[in-house]
């Protein structure tokens, strides 16, 4: 049965369109011309050719896309605004060292820790320092590999129950304070990861080449480029006191161009993804904005987001929390818009006889089953994140109410509703698009390739 649908293909192109209009369904060279058709289907993805429907897609994206560049041109920053260090947390400056040695000593002869002068130990504080009395620790002697004052050792103590144990030849991060005594000035803040995340994001790579191809090399520019933006645009605009939500919706509608166009080429496919992450992104922004304002989320919920706004008072956290909503879910939009765009474009190919409201229909139930999985990881992705925290509303023994209505919490269950809702909505809406624009794809001479292509399969049914 295979091999006479295709030995007749180059019949087919000999015969040409011409005979095909003289003709009825039934007739053989009607036959000849809609298996040419079957044919031209089948060596790529269908797309809208006509002229109106390119016309129509360039209204919107073009007047959109020039508005995004133009949002980075007056929104640039130029660079992250200095400022004079506090030596508190990430604040500090940082240096790279090497554990060259290390030593078993009596932690009561390096005065790990202090017991109490009255020799309590009820308290949690008191038992903990009881506890790092006892045992040995470890005394270990760090180099500094990198600054101004390579080649300088000190010693660093860790208590026996520490959670980070330092071992000869390992490579640190070390803190410098350079007010500090000098005897105090260097100490090890954390271990360096460099060499194992380099090795697991080349396998990434790697995995992402081989499987996907060419597509894989443009989907890793395209991630490239997307750090770019947020490492020179989003984040240093902020800094600079810009509106966190508008430079949040220019920063992720220029990733999400690039991204979609780079890896999925230029296209009405890509364009019809590309118009539903917008709405979809716009809907995220306005839910967001309205439930961060009526739930007042402060965004300033925990140290790194105090210390933000200690040393820049103008930002605005509740938007920034905004902006983070916006491009957090700008990555999961952009795998639904697509598949839901694919799955109308593979549907007509299957059978072009399909009208908007079949391929709608059809193309929603595909959308269901993806809006479960994607609603389910998203909240599982951010209580997998908040973990920690809820664990110590366990020990509390804590109402579900009373975790619910923490900051803490409520900033997290704002995020993944307000970003489930935009997902959910961007199957339906992209999925509408894409079925009213591939239905009303017409041929040039304004032939509808349809009614062709379907007659030509009922030919070759039989």
């Amino acid at each position: 049965m295979t091999s006479p649908q295709q030995t007749p293909e180059p019949h087919d192109h000999d015969h040409g369109p011409g005979p095909s209009h003289g003709h009825g369904q039934g007739h053989e060279p009607s036959h000849g011309h809609s298996h040419g058709h079957g044919h031209s289907h089948s060596h790529g993805p269908a797309a809208p050719v006509s002229r109106h429907l390119r016309k129509v897609i360039a209204a919107v994206l073009i007047p959109f896309a020039t508005a995004v560049v133009v949002g980075l041109v007056v929104l640039w920053p130029g660079g992250v605004p200095a400022h004079e260090r506090t030596g508190v947390g990430f604040d500090r400056q940082i240096e790279q060292g090497k554990v060259v040695a290390v030593e078993q000593v009596d932690c009561k002869d390096v005065n790990a820790a202090q017991v109490p002068p009255t020799g309590d130990t009820s308290t949690p504080q008191g038992r903990e320092a009881v506890a790092a009395q006892q045992g040995d620790c470890a005394k270990a002697t760090v180099e500094v590999t990198s600054g101004p004052e390579t080649g300088r050792r000190f010693t660093e103590i860790v208590q026996p129950d520490a959670p980070r144990q330092l071992h000869e030849g390992q490579g640190v991060v070390v803190a410098y304070a350079p007010d500090a005594p000098r005897d105090l000035q260097y100490s090890v803040t954390d271990v360096n990861r460099k060499v194992p995340i380099a090795v697991l994001a080349g396998l990434f790579a790697l995995v992402v080449v081989v499987v996907g191809r060419m597509r894989g090399v443009m989907a890793l520019i395209a991630l490239a480029v997307s750090f770019l933006i947020l490492t020179f645009f989003i984040l240093p605009a902020i800094l600079q006191g810009s509106n966190p939500l508008v430079v949040a919706v220019i920063g992720s509608s220029a990733i999400m161009l690039v991204a979609l166009y780079m890896c999925h080429g230029l296209s009405a496919r890509t364009s019809v993804a590309v118009l539903g992450t917008l709405i979809s992104l716009l809907l995220i922004g306005l839910l967001g904005s309205l439930f961060i304002g009526w739930a007042s989320l402060s965004g300033n919920t925990d140290d790194n987001t105090g210390l933000i706004h200690g040393l820049y008072p103008s930002i605005d956290m509740s938007g920034l929390l905004l902006a983070g909503i916006i491009i957090g879910s700008l990555g999961v939009l952009d795998d639904v818009t697509v598949t839901q765009t694919s799955a109308v474009w593979e549907l007509r190919q299957a059978d072009p006889g399909m009208g908007p409201r079949a391929l709608y229909r059809a193309a929603i139930r595909i959308g269901r089953d993806h809006i479960a999985s994607v609603v389910n990881t998203l909240v599982l992705a951010y209580a997998g994140a908040a973990l920690p925290l809820l664990l110590l509303f366990t020990i509390a023994q804590s109402s579900m109410g009373t975790v619910a209505n923490s900051e803490l919490v409520a900033e997290e269950i704002v995020r993944t509703l307000v970003g489930s809702i935009g997902l959910v909505a961007s199957v339906p809406v992209t999925t509408a698009l894409a079925a009213l624009v591939v239905s009303a794809d017409r041929t040039e001479d304004g032939i509808r390739k349809p009614a062709a292509v379907r007659g030509g399969r009922r030919r070759r049914a039989k």
